[in-house]
């Protein structure tokens, strides 16, 4: 099973790198864009044929390797 995850950073922690896009944008006459965000997805093959299994194990995986939990949030699907 293909799994996609994103991960964001909460709201209230400065982006750092969306404010370099941002600006970067803003340099090249994008003068309306605003409050850009960056993030990352993440695909992956699960071997699972168990869509409640495949959850624990990608929540699992979330939260002891991929997402630092004090700083970013994760949301998930499978394709």
């Amino acid at each position: 099973m293909r799994v996609q995850v994103l991960v964001r950073l909460k709201p209230g922690v400065l982006d750092v790198q969306g404010k370099a896009v941002e600006k970067g944008l803003q340099g090249l006459g994008f003068s309306d864009v605003d409050n850009v965000r960056v993030g990352r997805l993440i695909e992956l093959d699960l071997e699972s044929d168990n869509l409640d299994d495949a959850k624990a194990k990608v929540s699992q995986m979330c939260e002891k390797l991929l997402v630092n939990g004090v700083i970013e949030n994760f949301e998930f699907c499978t394709l």
